[in-house]
């Protein structure tokens, strides 16, 4: 997995005070968790450009002013409710040989056998968690829809890795594809497929599906 740097300044005062001059300042007031102490630090809000303001994701880098360095992983973050100005980040220390969790985006490859012939892929599944070593944690995960027919899903099961644990149910769905609304299926295998497979709304993991169509 990728990393960024990020060079910060360690905080002496986290009174409100300070914290309000530091946003003034264009500065992110952090902390930095893990290991025997709890680190306050701040850095530049532009220097997070990279790590928030994207669709990828990275461990990271950190090196403070008084030589602290430190592997970590963003942990939380809160954003001004009306402007979307950082407002606090959380980071987590961790050691090389120690295991993270993370939540890595998932890539559709290919194109299902269901789309060619009018159905819709949906997906259920845009982010998924898993933990492993961070040296082995992908940037993305691939997940090759090629085969779907209209009425098929495509399951964790499909993109298990030796590199990672899916901290997923093996019948949580990814993506399937659907038939469309507007245009029927066309191949008469497909259609077979379907009246086996209908997809109801509700069942097999489905609660939490996104609208969104690729």
């Amino acid at each position: 997995m990728k990393s960024i740097t990020i060079n910060g300044s360690k905080r002496e005062s986290v009174g409100k005070k300070a914290t309000k001059a530091l946003r003034n300042a264009g500065e992110v007031p952090c902390v930095l968790y893990g290991g025997n102490d709890v680190i306050h630090f701040s850095a530049p809000t532009i220097s997070f450009k990279d790590l928030v303001y994207t669709p990828d994701v990275h461990t990271v880098d950190l090196v403070l002013d008084d030589g602290t360095k430190a592997n970590a992983v963003l942990q939380d973050i809160q954003f001004h409710p009306v402007t979307d100005e950082i407002l606090h980040m959380d980071f987590y220390k961790f050691e090389d040989d120690q295991q993270i969790t993370m939540e890595i985006p998932v890539h559709a490859e290919g194109i299902p056998k269901g789309v060619k012939n009018g159905g819709v892929l949906r997906f259920n599944l845009r982010r998924m968690s898993v933990r492993g070593l961070a040296a082995k944690l992908p940037d993305y995960i691939v997940a090759d829809v090629t085969p779907l027919k209209i009425g098929q899903k495509l399951y964790v099961t499909a993109v298990k890795s030796d590199d990672y644990k899916i901290l997923h149910p093996d019948n949580t769905v990814i993506c399937q594809v659907r038939t469309s609304r507007n245009v029927a299926a066309i191949d008469g295998d497909d259609e077979d497929e379907e009246e086996g497979e209908t997809t109801e709304e509700g069942t097999d993991g489905d609660s939490g599906e996104e609208k969104s169509e690729e």
